[in-house]
């Protein structure tokens, strides 16, 4: 049996496949700039904050950002949008010198490059100004278009001069915001001309718009997922909403793999194979997560790419994203990152054994335990140290993430498994911590084979359903008691009580 679709090191094998990937970009670019101010006073003329402005910066934004977080995982983007003549069209043109990205932006007299303006203050955005459009894409601006989508395609299917060629057909990214940049004759070329690419995927505030396209991967809102197939918005149990929208999506654009992003809650993904795969995220402010679709989309496309599972190109994508919002600022995420997390998975189930063989040859007394250990709380910590008492090399096995789903439901983990594992490796009690995928630690301990088995709770040895396997295979089993009202369950309860408190005012 091979590795589960989400192991942290074939997923890191598949960031490893797609690095030098061609992709052609095509949509709506445009400028991100954060003004960062302090507040110290209110305004006498109003009952405003009084701001003085510390730093600005500036980075890509909607298309243009897609390309840069392309480039930053490690494949070869080349942006083809249109652009203003104008000095903030320069200033995304830059910014996409700087990040590696080709790009091809084709000039349009007229038309003002559209720039999103961001005040912040104490982290929070106070003041969104929104400037410029492409509205006034003219006949022969569009013909430009075209022509350098076309040369674009030929160009980065060959490859630089000095680099390989790249596959026969390089994948595609178009983004449409609805800015007028893609106009409709853009639309039907790129709907006619579909067989020149490999994958191709779409972000389109309207999907309807691109029909006959055909994409292999569309990651729409759930908003535009529901207008998509002429559904009401739902206004709660988005997840189960946006899995019932799933078959509607696939039949009304034809793509292979349905992506439905849900901000706080995550995304559903559906790629035809088995059960829809929900990758959930941890909420953060709406200030660290501008550009964090386009991280998501950057991440998806290429796992798609190289031949990567629904379910595993989901995580990536989920990984990718959570980890560009950490923060303020337009995400971008790196592949050197992304890989970080995915290497930080605990020791590997072969090399551990070799170390509790040669620790055992020592006279070490091995204990092992088990469990999800997520949102890790003081009953966790004394359980551990307790356990670690027991001999002199603690081993602690953690469920992976869809092992925690099947065992605990489709909204845990509330923690990804790389967090846990970081948090458990950093107890000094914990001498290696190993992930697993399977319900069961079972095939786990048989390769272990501990002196010492150790579970929390307050039943007897005789009702853990792995004592009789350490029994034969030599060891002992010990029950640690819970600490009193420390229990992962109670928190998160606790929390989502204090949560509608205070959303009700109760």
């Amino acid at each position: 049996m091979g590795p589960s679709p989400t192991d942290p090191r074939h997923l890191a094998g598949i960031v490893d496949r797609w690095v030098g990937r061609p992709v052609l970009v095509v949509g709506d670019a445009m400028l991100d700039e954060w003004r960062f101010a302090i507040s110290t006073r209110l305004c006498r003329e109003a009952p405003a904050p009084v701001l003085a402005l510390d730093h600005r910066q500036i980075a890509a934004g909607g298309a243009a950002n897609t390309a840069v977080n392309l480039a930053a995982l490690g494949a070869r983007p080349l942006l083809v949008a249109p652009i203003g003549v104008d000095p903030i069209g320069d200033q995304v043109a830059r910014c996409l010198h700087q990040a590696g990205v080709q790009d091809r932006m084709v000039a349009q007299p007229g038309a003002r490059t559209p720039v999103k303006r961001r005040l912040i203050a104490a982290d929070q955005i106070l003041l969104r100004e929104d400037e410029g459009d492409l509205f006034g894409t003219r006949p022969a601006a569009t013909e430009r278009l075209l022509a350098a989508i076309a040369a674009s395609t030929e160009q980065i299917r060959l490859g630089p001069a000095t680099g390989p060629a790249g596959p026969d057909r390089p994948d595609l990214v178009i983004c449409d915001y609805g800015l007028g940049g893609l106009a409709e004759p853009v639309r039907r070329w790129l709907i006619d001309n579909r067989h020149r690419y490999g994958t191709v995927a779409l972000d389109a505030h309207d999907l309807r718009q691109w029909a006959g396209l055909r994409p292999t991967v569309i990651t729409p809102s759930i908003a535009e997922a529901a207008l998509a197939v002429g559904h009401a918005v739902p206004d709660h149990h988005r997840t189960d909403a946006a899995r019932s929208l799933l078959p509607r999506l696939r039949a009304a654009t034809g793509s292979e793999v349905v992506a439905v992003t849900l901000d706080v809650d995550g995304a559903v993904v559906d790629d035809g194979h088995g059960p829809a795969h929900h990758s959930p995220t941890t909420p953060v402010p709406a200030s660290r997560a501008v550009g964090a679709g386009d991280a998501y989309l950057a991440a998806l496309t290429l796992a798609v790419s190289v031949g990567a599972a629904g379910p595993a190109a989901a995580e990536l994508a989920q990984r990718a994203a959570a980890l560009t919002v950490r923060d303020i600022g337009t995400c971008v995420c790196h592949r050197e990152t992304l890989l970080a997390t995915l290497t930080d998975a605990g020791t590997d189930p072969a090399d551990l054994v070799d170390q509790v063989r040669t620790a055992r040859a020592a006279g070490a007394r091995i204990v092992f335990t088990n469990g999800c250990f997520d949102v890790l709380h003081r009953g966790h910590v004394t359980y551990l140290a307790e356990a670690a008492a027991l001999g002199d090399l603690l081993i602690v096995a953690v469920n992976s993430d869809d092992s925690v789903r099947r065992l605990k439901g489709p909204d845990r983990p509330v923690n990804p498994v790389e967090d846990r594992v970081a948090v458990l490796t950093a107890l000094t009690c914990v001498d290696h911590v190993v992930t697993f995928e399977e319900d069961s630690p079972a095939a786990l301990i048989e390769r272990i084979r501990p002196d010492v088995y150790v579970k929390g709770g307050d039943y007897p040895p005789e009702m853990v359903p792995e004592a009789p396997l350490v029994r034969r295979l030599g060891g002992e089993v010990h029950i640690l008691g819970y600490v009193a009202d420390r229990s992962t369950s109670a928190i998160i309860d606790r929390i989502r009580a204090e949560h509608v408190d205070v959303r009700g005012g109760t």
